[in-house]
Order: C-alpha cells, then structure tokens, then sequence
C-alpha cells in the first residue's frame, strides 16, 4: 500500500480529492486544514490557508495519480510525496487495493 502526501490550496483540495477516488486513482483521500509557512520567489509566505491530502493508493497506481495530480493542481510546483507503508493492517491494504481497480 502506498500514501500520498499531497498539499493544495484549500479551495481546491475537496475537488482534488473526489477526483483521484472517481478516477480509482485512490481509494480514500483525508483532507486536514493547515497553515503553512513557505518561502517562494524569494517571498516570505505566513499563516498561507492550505489543506493535506493523504491519498491511500497502490504502488501500480501512483504513477497516474501523480500525472494527474501535476496536470491538475494549480500550484506551480505541487508538493506530492509518496510513502510506502511497511506495516499496514492487511484488511485495509486489501481494500485499498480492491477500490483501485
């Protein structure tokens, strides 16, 4: 099984998310409100209103995830981050896995 680590203004994380579980990119997306603090084109950015996207997937399925999260966020430079669980409850891997198909 495979997490994504995804951050996206808050306004369109909801909307990314129902996308990767229509498109079974994903099994199940948790979407939690942030505020980042970030540098960008030599600007200091405080308190900017952001959303984390954890996207459950498979290792087979995340490199078109990926592709489409890059087409389709509208940051610049997305932050998209896999992890690979290596201890992982097996009913949940295989359901994840099943909702991907």
């Amino acid at each position: 099984m495979t997490t994504v680590y995804i951050t996206a203004p808050r306004g369109t994380a909801s909307e990314l998310a129902k996308f990767l579980v229509e498109e079974r990119l994903a099994a199940c997306v948790n979407i939690v409100d942030c505020d980042s603090t970030y540098r960008w084109e030599n600007e200091m950015y405080e308190d900017e209103e952001e959303a984390i996207l954890f996207a459950k997937t498979t290792a087979e399925r995340y490199p078109e995830l990926k592709r489409e999260l890059t087409e389709r966020h509208t940051n610049d430079v997305p932050c998209i981050e896999r992890f690979d669980q290596i201890d992982v409850i097996d009913s949940f891997a295989n359901w994840v896995e099943t909702e991907t198909r």
